[in-house]
């Protein structure tokens, strides 16, 4: 299930500091697998029930960067949105995701350099009140006056 707001494109002359976008997605097996098979990551924490109970985790969890594909699905989509560039990205897991966890994906902008059109972004995911990934990115936003 995605709950987001609508999609899109901001321009670099209509983005304000402060600015927030967010998705929320039901993490399911299916997305996990899928995942598994696009990224040929087949860590069994992510597939296998019987050797996630034995780590750490005590069950199975969904990848990192699965969790993390949602914050570029807001940039992406939402905020810059359609025609945004990804410059770079830092993140840190803080806590895992399980099959069926809903999370909250989202991006708040914390700097502008217009001359460069380049946008700072915060970025973090949510299940319930426990953060799970959290991160910066730099993005090139998409411009009106080269529409």
């Amino acid at each position: 299930m995605l709950d987001n707001l609508p999609r899109g494109t901001i321009c670099i002359e209509d983005i304000e500091i402060g600015m927030t976008r967010s998705l929320r997605k039901v993490v399911t097996d299916r997305d996990i697998e899928l995942f598994a098979e696009v990224s040929t990551d087949r860590n069994p924490v992510h597939l296998d029930d019987a050797y996630a109970q034995d780590t750490i985790f005590e069950g199975r969890i969904a990848h990192g960067m699965l969790t993390a594909g949602l914050i570029s699905a807001v940039i992406g989509e939402q905020l810059p949105g359609h025609g945004t560039i990804y410059l770079g990205q830092s993140l840190k897991f803080m806590a895992p995701v399980r099959p069926g966890d809903m999370v909250l994906a989202e991006v708040t902008v914390t700097d502008i350099v217009h001359g460069k059109r380049r946008v700072s972004l915060d970025c973090r995911c949510t299940v319930g009140d426990t953060v799970v990934l959290k991160g910066e990115a730099t993005v090139l936003a998409p411009s009106a006056k080269f529409d």
